[in-house]
């Protein structure tokens, strides 16, 4: 299971449940608001509900590296951590539920179930930062781009039948700094997939055409 449904949390009939659901908190956060920092306190976790939530680190040079891409039914965190590891901020309006950490992890630990979503949810983490050094690893922006896809795609399909259309709330800047490259080159890059009908460019998303290179998209 690559995500951690929060309804579960909500269906049990234990009274440290039942606390649980009394004291967590609905959010909406509107586009492009910042949700935590890196290296604040992490007296609450967030789970995504609705939208997608960018998550990033500061770079030197003052621009920054984001190393994950949050959906519906994850954490943006692991509720073990004491302080934030990094930053996250909202793509779009989205959705969260605010736990206070220790009741949730009080839960968690009482709760085999519970115990074993969340080591499923970060071992789903450990191969999403392995899928992303793979893709920093290809020296071709239009590699990177296709693993790129090839990723977004079977995550999408998690929560939704797989489909040719695929939506890519984020914005272009967003996939640049996931991949480690520039606006322009990432900009060149597409353009060129789309010159050569591997994809088709449509409004929030893009199409996979059925061509021999979309065929061979790798289910990382």
């Amino acid at each position: 299971m690559a995500h951690l449904p929060f309804s579960y949390l909500f269906c049990g009939e234990s009274i440290a449940a039942r606390e649980l659901h009394r004291t967590a908190a609905r959010v909406v956060v509107p586009a492009g608001k910042t949700i935590f920092l890196e290296g604040e306190r992490a007296d609450s976790a967030f789970g995504l509900s609705e939208g997608t939530v960018r998550l990033f680190k500061p770079l030197p040079s003052g621009g920054r590296q984001i190393v994950a891409l949050a959906l519906p039914g994850e954490f943006l965190e692991m509720p073990t951590v004491e302080r934030f590891r990094q930053s996250a901020a909202a793509i779009g309006e989205v959705e969260l539920y605010r736990f206070p950490r220790d009741q949730l992890l009080a839960l968690i630990w009482s709760s085999p179930k519970l115990m074993s979503l969340l080591l499923d949810f970060a071992n789903r983490q450990l191969e999403l930062a392995h899928d992303q050094v793979v893709m920093l690893g290809n020296g071709s922006a239009e590699v990177r781009i296709l693993l790129f896809l090839a990723m977004w795609r079977d995550r999408i399909a998690a929560l939704k039948p797989s489909q040719q259309y695929l939506p890519l709330p984020m914005m272009r800047q967003d996939i640049a700094d996931f991949l480690g490259l520039r606006l322009e080159t990432l900009s060149r890059a597409l353009a060129k997939l789309e010159a050569k009908n591997v994809i088709r460019i449509v409004p929030k998303g893009v199409v996979l055409n059925e061509s021999d290179q979309t065929a061979a998209l790798p289910h990382l």
